[in-house]
């Protein structure tokens, strides 16, 4: 290790090399990103200027829109700014910080994802006990412990981290910092980093997903003993939309940090999937097919 120098920044090859495909590349993500952070403000703005909507669901809808901002926020304009860059360098510590906030977003939203799945459980199964279940202190223990659950999973794992050395290859397949990539750059063993992570990620996904799944099959039991078939029709498609954007967040989540890396296609395709796509499409399936919502932004609007 003595004769071996210390790097101090690492070269992200993005999506893509071919310089053809990047200004594409550019504008496409610029405009999911700009859809991204529009989409979430307007809903903040919406559930905190309309008193309709001050119950604990969207409570945590607010909440999930907030983190959606910060987890886009942390890969995606370096990303851009990539695109248009000869250089596409990022320090190590630059790295490291965001490889942190990446885990921490990642980690708060499926901790959160399973407090609104539980909301909703309550709000369908036990509607009579909804307000004395869903109160106010135990909406606000939930949102900070979910807060807490990813502080503590980024911070453990990216101090461990600091642990090892890089000096020698320096170039991530990959169009973002996470861990994943970053340990099999090390000239030191990151056995340890590897099993710890891959043993947090899947504590997190033992913790929350059996509960998501719990309150989403109560809720399907619920919705088929409505005896409207329209009713019906309308609880599964909403129901459903919800169902599938978490089983994708969690199934390539989990995919991408048990897995070994091997640097492909596949695994940036799949790290879109949870830390770009899913920040999009939430408030259109959470909010924007809600018809609360809509006649709450007709209200804003209309004042």
């Amino acid at each position: 290790m003595s004769n071996l120098s210390i790097i101090d920044e690492f070269v992200l090859l993005g999506l893509s090399s071919d310089p053809h495909i990047q200004p594409l590349l550019f504008v496409l993500f610029l405009g999911i990103y700009l859809l991204t952070l529009m989409g979430n403000l307007m809903m903040i703005l919406v559930i905190r200027a309309d008193s309709h909507l001050h119950t604990p669901m969207y409570f945590f809808l607010g909440h999930l829109s907030f983190l959606d901002i910060c987890y886009s926020s942390v890969t995606v304009p370096k990303m851009l700014q990539n695109f248009l860059s000869q250089r596409k360098a990022i320090s190590v510590r630059g790295c490291i910080t965001q490889s942190f906030f990446f885990i921490l977003s990642g980690g708060t939203e499926g901790c959160l994802l399973s407090a609104m799945a539980y909301d909703r459980y309550a709000a369908v199964c036990h509607p009579l006990l909804y307000t004395m279940i869903m109160n106010r202190p135990l909406c606000t223990a939930m949102v900070t412990a979910a807060w807490a659950m990813g502080f503590l999973n980024s911070l453990v794992n990216n101090l461990c981290v600091q642990n090892l050395q890089f000096c020698g290859p320096n170039i991530i397949s990959h169009f973002t910092c996470e861990l994943p990539s970053l340990f099999p750059l090390s000239c030191t063993e990151p056995l340890v980093n590897t099993i710890l992570l891959a043993g947090s990620t899947a504590f997190l996904g033992l913790v929350t997903l059996p509960l998501i799944l719990f309150s989403y099959s109560k809720i399907m039991f619920a919705i088929l003993s409505i005896s409207s078939s329209g009713g019906q029709g309308k609880a599964f498609s909403t129901c459903s939309s919800h169902l599938t954007v978490v089983l994708l967040f969690y199934g390539t989540a989990l995919f991408r940090y048990i897995s070994p890396p091997s640097g492909s296609v596949l695994e940036r395709i799949i790290s879109i999937q949870y830390g770009v796509v899913t920040s999009l499409i939430n408030p259109l399936i959470y909010s924007l097919k809600n018809q609360e919502v809509k006649a709450a932004l007709q209200r804003m609007l209309r004042r």
